[in-house]
């Protein structure tokens, strides 16, 4: 009978009637459990076992019927993550539409490949004032993509007939009055993992390269509506991990021997090699932060619940976010007020207002760095340090801050297995079909072994990991009580982890070289739901250092 045990609690009447299935065969031995015990670090008697090997018996008996009817990657659990779990509806926050500062202006230049490392605010103004047709911008990045993807190998799929037949009927609506928006008539490349009709939608992953999705997923279509062109479809590592694909490693414009880091690694490479003016990226566990500082661009990791998901490849259903990567804070800012909002199709999405103001300074604005983690030594530091001295020249009050993790009971890399969990989960079906197998990378922390690992999670620790989230959420409210934003180094201490499981938003940006012309980065980490003020603050700083002007040689 199936999980009688359990049913017993409930109804001990059940177990009179003797309602239920008979269990296929009670194949369990005491050698099958002692390597679960040891594996779970709980030792049993004899006894316990036998009085507990039906109940295991009618639970193998349960999950094998399970697999024979998964749901598609596209259907999420009945379980919801809830930034706000501890703090509540995040006051503050100013009902207020963005405004942007005026961009540097440009006159049509005689070679449009001078436009390459324009903003989207300039690129806006040419467009607008048609000095620049739209047509002639999305056959510019076409281009540019074509001729530079051989060696970035960062394009999966180039879409010129639908990039240039949107890019016609924006000039005619041009023609006719209507302009969009400041998106109106500017290209931009999205990670494939995100659903296009009439293309493939790979994952970048081999089992999946002929997938084709027939649905547009709800970022792609708002950007549509806002009149940004998709020119092409972008490399991710596979399966949202890495730099390595089905067709190769996708390569770091700075330093094409290496790869663009991931996992949005063609988002990154193709932003910073002036191929497109931004690009559409993921993050789960620093899939923007750790690309856009490896390319010398900026991305913006929104709170998790402000973009929709739909559409795009799960991987864990409590911690993926979608957000732009582009050339400034400001050009994030604008994409970001594009995508955001309520979407129906994903029930974890918010609607929140979004007051970026680009003339804002840093006056009245309680601004921390961590202190502890600034002081230790570690390739870049005395870049991040640089940052903090460009910041209080800037006019910032910069106030030293830790994280309580004396408070917490568990590490947070200790519950970082919630989202190996949930992307076992969410690929089961490739690991038990044994098509993991046909995955590039088979190495120890590349997916593929990650899934296998997964599937010996038990639940109880993946609930117990939970519960232990709250408590980092709940130090993240205390922290943010005192600061409205905090520095961090963007790749070193367990900022980036924690604030990936507890949902805030994280902008990096460009902060300098390190030797060889590396790019570095500093990130800046701010209130759920307040990206208008974490990037206002971001801006001040990316304003005073100048770091976004740097582009690669040779692009």
């Amino acid at each position: 009978m199936r999980h009688l045990a359990a049913i017993a609690l409930l109804c001990p009447l059940l177990l009179v009637a003797g309602c239920g299935e008979e269990i296929s065969d009670l194949n369990l031995n005491r050698s099958d459990a002692a390597g679960a015990e040891n594996l779970i670090g709980q030792a049993m008697t004899d006894a316990e076992f036998a009085l507990m090997r039906t109940d295991l018996a009618e639970q193998r008996d349960s999950y094998g019927r399970l697999h024979e009817a998964l749901p598609p990657n596209s259907l999420r659990p009945a379980l919801r993550f809830d930034p706000e779990l501890l703090t509540g509806p995040t006051a503050g926050i100013a009902n207020a539409e963005a405004q942007w500062s005026n961009p540097e202006k440009l006159s049509r230049p005689s070679d449009l490949n001078d436009l390459a490392f324009a903003t989207i605010g300039q690129l806006g103004h040419l467009i607008r004032t048609r000095q620049v047709s739209c047509v002639e911008l999305a056959e510019l990045s076409l281009a540019r993509l074509q001729a530079h993807d051989p060696q970035l190998q960062c394009v999966i799929t180039l879409l010129p007939d639908k990039a240039l037949a949107q890019a016609r009927e924006l000039d005619q609506l041009l023609a006719e009055g209507q302009y969009l928006g400041p998106l109106h008539g500017i290209p931009y490349g999205a990670k494939d993992l995100l659903a296009v009709p009439d293309a493939p939608t790979t994952w970048g992953a081999t089992p999946y390269q002929n997938q084709q999705l027939e649905e547009t997923a709800t970022v792609v279509a708002l950007l549509e509506e806002r009149g940004a062109v998709l020119v092409a479809k972008l490399t991710l590592g596979a399966l949202a991990w890495g730099d390595v694909w089905f067709g190769g490693t996708t390569r770091n414009p700075w330093n094409p021997e290496q790869g663009s880091s991931g996992s949005s690694a063609g988002s990154s490479a193709a932003v910073s090699a002036g191929l497109v003016p931004f690009a559409i990226g993921t993050e789960t566990l620093g899939s923007i932060v750790s690309p856009s500082t490896r390319c010398g661009v900026t991305g913006l990791r929104p709170t998790f619940g402000r973009v929709s998901r739909h559409g795009a490849m799960a991987l864990s259903w409590t911690m993926d976010k979608i957000g732009p990567i582009a050339r400034s804070v400001q050009d994030c800012a604008i994409v970001f007020d594009s995508i955001r909002g309520r979407d129906l199709n994903d029930p974890t999405t918010v609607d929140y207002p979004f007051p970026y103001d680009g003339h804002r300074g840093l006056d009245g604005l309680r601004i921390g760095y961590l202190s502890g983690v600034f002081g230790q030594e570690y390739p870049g530091s005395e870049l991040d340090a640089d940052a903090l001295e460009v910041l209080r020249a800037a006019g910032a009050d910069l106030v030293p801050i830790t994280l309580p993790l004396e408070e917490l009971s568990a590490d947070p890399y200790d519950i970082g297995f919630i989202l190996s969990a949930e992307a076992g989960a969410a690929f089961q079906e490739l690991t038990l079909s044994g098509r993991d197998d046909e995955l590039v990378r088979q190495v120890r922390y590349a997916w593929p072994n990650t899934f296998r690992s997964a599937q010996f999670i038990p639940a109880v620790e993946y609930i117990q990991a939970n519960r232990q989230r709250v408590e980092l959420m709940a130090m993240m409210a205390q922290v943010f009580r005192e600061v409205d934003v905090y520095l961090t180094p963007s790749l070193v201490g367990k900022s980036l982890m924690i604030t990936n499981l507890t949902g805030h938003p994280q902008v990096v940006v460009p902060a300098g070289f390190q030797e060889g012309q590396a790019p570095h980065s500093i990130s800046f980490v701010g209130k759920l739901f307040d990206e208008a003020t974490v990037m206002a603050v971001a801006r001040s700083y990316e304003q005073a250092a100048g770091w976004h002007k740097k582009h690669p040689p040779g692009y």
